[in-house]
């Protein structure tokens, strides 16, 4: 008897501490819409910046064919020294005037704490930029409509 009643505190004690776990984390839906460019598809790459400025974890990759991740320099040399499988976290390119909704899972214990959504964006035979849109991971800043600089035109999110 005392071994069932054993089991059974063990096995409620992992649940609480799972469920703890997944609640230490929000999905938020993504919709970013890009702006009338021509050419072929962007890829752009959504990562968490840390309070340092330095990268942190990839959140979202729009692009799926792994020999054009150089074209986004700076992550890319991010993700070679980390080697994660970002399979899960890929989608289609986007193209001019597009629009992508995706989900992402942003750590709670990271709002309001000096870091940031960086959005990447590169485009075949065009322009680069390393910091096409940046969001404050605030409170303010996830709920607040942002502008991008170069591909997007805009990014907005929505907690779900």
């Amino acid at each position: 008897m005392k071994s069932i009643l054993k089991t059974a505190l063990t096995a409620a004690l992992i649940c609480l501490v799972s469920f703890n776990i997944n609640a230490q984390s929000s999905k938020y839906k993504c919709m970013l819409q890009m702006s009338n460019y021509m050419g072929e598809g962007a890829y752009v790459v959504v990562s968490l910046i840390n309070a340092k400025g330095e990268y942190e974890k990839t959140l979202y990759v729009m692009g799926d064919d792994k020999k054009w991740y150089s074209s986004l320099k700076e992550w890319n040399k991010f993700y070679a020294k980390k080697t994660e499988d970002i399979s899960a976290k890929t989608g289609a390119s986007v193209t001019g005037g597009d629009r992508s909704i995706t989900t992402i899972e942003i750590d709670n214990a990271k709002i309001n704490k000096g870091y940031k959504l960086r959005f990447e964006s590169a485009v075949e035979d065009q322009k680069y930029y390393v910091n096409d849109l940046e969001i404050p991971l605030t409170t303010e800043g996830l709920a607040a409509k942002t502008d991008g600089k170069g591909y997007i035109r805009y990014v907005r999110l929505n907690k779900i």
